[in-house]
């Protein structure tokens, strides 16, 4: 194919618009640091001194010197107020000042014995199980029986009615011992109110 030096061939060049990440709405924050568009701006530092007017650039340069940020906290005023301060510490007490105090979750703590469990082993679950109800936690205590072990319930529930006694000055009986699905009798313990 020959190209003749006269003719010239167009191009269509298309524009293709790409989408921007769109960064979380700004609306509730205040404007701060390189945000801050309007000059001059009155300043209060850190410690709540008014430094008076000036320009944006230079409160900006004085916030960033001492590691703080310029943060614009009467907007409507005129000039608008700026403070210089830690926002991010300030965000962090605000929250945690609405948190309030952790609240403790009561949680089903089990522990499974077998019928045949000696008694230091039983003594090492009780003790476990008082950790427990002291952290304000519900215990379920199982004893399983296997095989020829199901011909001795009583034995499981003299073993339940133990721990029972032993834990009684922290804990009351929820549900009292009982078989469940024919080879698993079980007792539940809840903390004493305080």
């Amino acid at each position: 194919m020959s190209v003749c030096p006269g003719l010239h061939y167009q191009t269509k060049e298309e524009t293709i618009k790409r989408s921007r990440p769109t960064a979380a709405p700004t609306r509730d924050l205040p404007r701060m640091n390189d945000r801050i568009r309007i000059t001059p701006v009155r300043v209060v530092n850190a410690d709540g001194e008014m430094l008076g007017e000036m320009e944006t650039e230079k409160a900006l340069v004085i916030a960033q010197e001492q590691g703080l940020d310029l943060v614009e906290v009467s907007p409507e005023a005129r000039p608008p107020v700026c403070r210089i301060m830690d926002y991010g510490k300030v965000v962090y007490q605000r929250q945690k000042k609405t948190g309030g105090p952790k609240q403790h979750k009561t949680q089903l703590k089990q522990l499974r014995l077998r019928a045949k469990t000696g008694k230091h082993d039983i003594e090492v679950k009780v003790t476990k199980a008082r950790e427990f109800l002291a952290r304000r936690d519900k215990v379920k205590i199982n004893v399983m029986f296997r095989g020829r072990e199901n011909a001795h319930h009583d034995r499981g529930r003299e073993m339940l009615d133990e721990i029972v006694k032993s834990l009684e000055d922290v804990s009351t009986v929820e549900q009292h011992p009982r078989m469940e699905s024919g080879r698993m009798m079980s007792v539940m313990l809840a903390p004493t109110a305080k």
